[in-house]
């Protein structure tokens, strides 16, 4: 291997190679410039000094026949540690075409010092020498024309030069001196064109760039283009100024990016990632953590759009992952905590007092509004917490307190357990516990409560495994006390951990009633959590019943009394303890008179209490609390549904009340005290349909017939139907069965009355039990006469019923000859499909009385409802007519009719859909 001393004399000897272009080369100082073949060139330049076209038409021409020579030359001959350092200028051609080319370009500019074309063209050709061959990055689709600049940085990252086998920094250093001198010169003629400065920093970002070139003087060449270039540019410029500022990392990185957020604050989430994850240098989290939580805030008061598409909140939960990540650099200790937090709570107060304003913060002066900005606002007072050049750490539980719980009450979950996270990071696991607990005391919904919960079992069930991990495997320098108290330690952590896990239904519980203090439902969740604690659940049940606002309540808030009135009723929730009625009448007491919701919330209470006397075998009590509560007032003219009024007065109103009123005294009471009670709820006009049902029944039990009939048609008064046809069903049967035909007349009254408003629909019961009537106690012509109307008055769906009942009538009285004038009234009346079947019956009776040619001419005049294909009964049973009893002529004249018929109904859509919806049922 060669040694030191040898490498250094080969790369000094490389080195001493350049600069090729510096001075400039021309053929007085350098005679192979020029050959004779380039004499006519030069003659022609010197004869059209001014012509562009022929000096741009020689440089091209001297540019393709070195480019195609030095394709044809070989390197085979040459070292690869020459060729790796020299790059393009490895080769004696390609250092002499450079020489030429510069020649040529330079002679030119000097005519021409103002043409961008030629500088472009001469710049390129020049780097394309010293930085290598060009990568070309194909793209897919074209740019946008003014992209946002974190857009316009991606992009621009995407779209950065890049080259192959550039010359070594060190090696060819007066070489890259030479061409940054020749972009001097180029900017000095043609300082206002962005594309030159863009090409001339694209020199920074090669990787063999030397140094001197890509720190200090890019910086100051970035600077100079944003002095020179007017500002619509300059967002072309900051672009690549940025990505540079980037590489470079450290304080340079800071610096840039600071100068360019003073302009556009839009990057400053993409700063934040920067200054976390540096390139070569250590993270500043504080500063991350003052500009997102600058940001955070300003979303909030809606004076910042993120371009990442994050609302204010995300970005607050960005702050949050800092500060977990680095807890220590950026937030306060414990103590410091406490100390800025009375601090902050003394100059609230303050404020509070004086204007409402707050005046300090930390407990310092600071600068109230200033005048109005550009926009008419006052600028906002300045807070070191949102200022990143400060170096004072953040109170982040005022932070999370103020601009999280305060604004985002749906998010307190990930805040409180962010908060907590903080604490343990720092070690202070006490604060952290102290967090979890408060957070648990005040979310309101069971995700948050649910999130909280398991970060602090997590935590516990972390600080448990480490503690008895250092038991199993303790160090040498520890002592038996320090590990004593270790175990102490462990012992405690491991009960709370514990009583934790027991308190979570409570917990969860706790939640729900803050989220509704009015949930009855979760109140009695609360009793039954405690089980057979009678203390406990006596407390729950007194402050469920001093917290519940009657008007807010969920459903059922009445349960909640009677239930507190059995817990002392059963001697406690274990039933252990002496039954306490005063205490159980004391709690009922107050509970009628709670304003419920519902009337039948208040009748269940008095219902309830009723019932707990009878348990007990009080029965006068029973009904002197019913007696209380039924008691009518002066006005009895109240709506039950005037919601403006208490329940307590509509309360008498109540049905619910009444029927338990009313079975009570059919229970223990007497027939005349149970009678006047049913008196008073028709009074009152309350009772339905049951309820006179009920009163005739408990009448007719005691033999008070007359008086029950009486109920009977009172409430047929009352009520229209089709309620009181079910009255009416019941009392005209039990009237019947009573008197049966002793009191005929009165029946027949009643019956003509109950037909006389009755509707179609309803009436077929009533006239087949008139009739009935009138074949058992009366004459058999009224019967006939009630069948008679049944069919001209009931709906139409009941009719073929009532002809069919009417012609069994008929014939049971009169004989198969006077049903014959019914068949024809009912084939009149009925619908097509029922009048081929009372045809059928037509024609059966016909035929047992010998009418063979009237049967026949029946079958014929119901074949025009019939459907060879949908009711091929019909057919078949006249085609058993005519073989039986029928000629050829008759039988043939039976096949034409069908034909006929077969193709009346093919022709109607109708019909073809009924015959489709046959043979899909066959």
């Amino acid at each position: 291997m060669p040694s030191v001393a040898e490498k250094s004399t080969s790369v000094n000897s490389l080195a001493s190679q350049f600069p090729v272009t510096l001075p400039i080369p021309t053929p007085t100082s350098n005679s192979t410039l020029l050959s004779i073949k380039d004499v006519q060139r030069e003659e022609d330049l010197l004869r059209n000094p001014s012509s562009f076209r022929a000096w741009w038409t020689a440089i091209h021409t001297t540019k393709e026949s070195f480019n195609a020579q030095v394709k044809a030359e070989r390197r085979e001959n040459l070292p690869d540690a020459t060729t790796k350092l020299l790059g393009p200028l490895a080769t004696p051609l390609a250092r002499h075409s450079l020489q030429c080319l510069t020649y040529l370009y330079e002679a030119a500019i000097v005519q021409f010092p103002g043409s961008f074309k030629l500088w472009k063209s001469y710049l390129q050709m020049r780097m394309s020498y010293v930085l290598g061959r060009q990568i070309i990055k194909k793209r897919a689709g074209g740019r946008k024309k003014l992209p946002e600049m974190k857009d316009a940085l991606e992009d621009e990252k995407e779209d950065l030069e890049s080259w192959e086998d550039g010359l070594d920094g060190v090696v060819g250093w007066e070489e890259w001196r030479s061409l940054v001198a020749t972009y001097e010169r180029a900017l000095m003629w043609l300082p206002k064109l962005p594309r030159l400065w863009i090409m001339y920093t694209s020199l920074f970002f090669h990787p063999m760039c030397p140094s001197v070139i890509s720190h200090t003087h890019a910086r100051r060449t970035f600077d100079r283009a944003l002095r020179t270039l007017p500002p619509s540019l300059h967002s072309r410029i900051w672009v690549r100024y940025l990505l540079w500022a980037e590489t470079k990392g450290g304080s340079t990185t800071v610096t840039v990016y600071r100068r360019y957020l003073a302009v556009d604050p839009t990057v400053t989430e993409h700063y934040t990632s920067i200054l976390l994850s540096p390139v070569d240098s250590v993270p500043r989290p504080l500063e991350a953590a003052k500009l997102l939580l600058s940001l955070a805030r300003k979303a909030s008061r809606g004076e910042y759009v993120s371009p990442e598409g994050k609302s204010p909140y995300q970005i607050l939960g960005d702050f949050l992952d800092i500060v977990e990540q680095f807890s220590d650099e950026v937030g306060l200790d414990v103590d410091a905590t406490i100390e800025s937090n009375e601090a902050n709570a003394k100059a609230d107060a303050e404020a509070l007092e004086k204007d409402g304003q707050p005046t300090s913060t930390e407990g310092q002066l600071i600068r109230r509004d200033g005048p109005p900005g550009a926009d008419g606002k006052p600028t906002p007072a300045h807070d070191e917490d949102e200022d990143p050049l400060s170096p004072r750490k953040i109170n982040i539980e005022r932070i999370v307190h103020k601009d999280g719980l305060e604004v985002y009450k749906d998010q307190a979950g990930r805040l409180w357990t962010g908060l907590a996270t903080y604490w343990i990071k720092r070690g202070e696991f006490d604060r952290a516990k102290s967090t979890f607990e408060a957070g648990i005391a005040t979310v309101l919904t069971i995700r948050d409560f649910t999130q909280i919960f398991d970060a602090y079992a997590e935590f516990c069930e972390s600080l448990i495994n480490a503690m008895m991990e250092s038991l199993e495997n303790p160090d040498e320098d520890d002592e038996d006390e320090d590990v004593k108290e270790t175990e102490r330690e462990l012992d405690v952590r491991m009960k709370e951990f514990e009583a934790l896990m027991d308190r979570r239904p409570f917990l969860v519980n706790d939640v729900l009633l803050r989220r509704n203090s009015n949930d009855v439902q979760e109140w009695e969740k609360r009793v039954a959590l405690w089980g057979e604690d009678d203390e406990k659940v006596a407390e729950t049940y007194t402050k469920a019943l001093e917290t519940i606002n009657p008007r807010k309540a969920t459903a059922n808030l009445h349960r909640l009394y009677v239930n507190f009135a059995k817990f002392y009723e059963e001697g406690g929730a274990s039933g252990s303890a002496e039954p306490d009625l005063d205490s159980a009448r004391k709690i009922l007491e107050k509970a009628t008179k709670v304003n419920f919701k519902a009337v039948e919330d208040l009748a269940d209470i008095w219902c309830e209490w009723s019932e707990m006397e009878l348990r007990h075998e009080n029965y006068d009590e029973a009904v002197r609390v019913m007696q209380r509560a039924a008691a009518i007032p002066k006005n009895t003219k109240i709506s039950y549904h005037d919601h403006s009024l208490p329940v307590q007065a509509r309360l008498f109103k109540s049905l619910k009340l009444w029927s338990f009123y009313v079975d009570l005294e059919e229970s223990i009471g007497t027939v005349e005290s149970t009678k006047a009670v049913y008196d008073k709820i028709m009074d009152l006009k309350i009772a339905n349909a049951q309820v006179i049902v009920n009163y005739a029944g408990f009448l007719e039990e005691n033999q008070y017939w007359e008086d029950s009939f009486k109920v009977y048609e009172r409430g047929t008064e009352v009520f229209t139907f089709p309620i009181s046809f079910e009255i009416w069903n019941i009392y005209l049967s039990k009237f019947v069965k009573r008197y049966g035909g002793s009191k005929l007349e009165r029946a027949r009254d009643l019956f003509e009355q109950a037909l006389e408003k009755c509707p179609p629909k309803s009436c077929k019961p009533l006239f087949l039990m008139y009739g009935q009537l009138e074949e058992d106690y009366g004459l058999a012509k009224r019967a006939m006469t009630i069948y008679e109307r049944a069919t001209q008055v009931v709906a139409d769906d009941d009719k073929f019923e009532m002809y069919t009942i009417y012609i069994a009538k008929a014939t049971a009285n009169y004989g198969l000859p006077a049903t014959r004038p019914i068949f024809e009234r009912a084939l009149e009346v009925l619908p097509d499909k029922q009048t081929a079947e009372m045809c059928l019956r037509f024609a059966a009776l016909e035929r047992k009385l010998g009418e063979i040619d009237r049967a026949r001419a029946i079958y014929a005049h119901a074949s025009q409802f019939c459907d060879p294909r949908v009711n091929p009964k019909f057919w078949q049973e006249w085609n058993s007519f005519e073989i039986e009893t029928g000629s050829e002529d008759t039988f043939r004249e039976m096949l034409r009719i069908k034909r006929s018929v077969q193709a009346q109904f093919n022709t109607e859509a109708s019909y073809l859909a009924a015959q489709t919806l046959s043979a899909k049922q066959n």
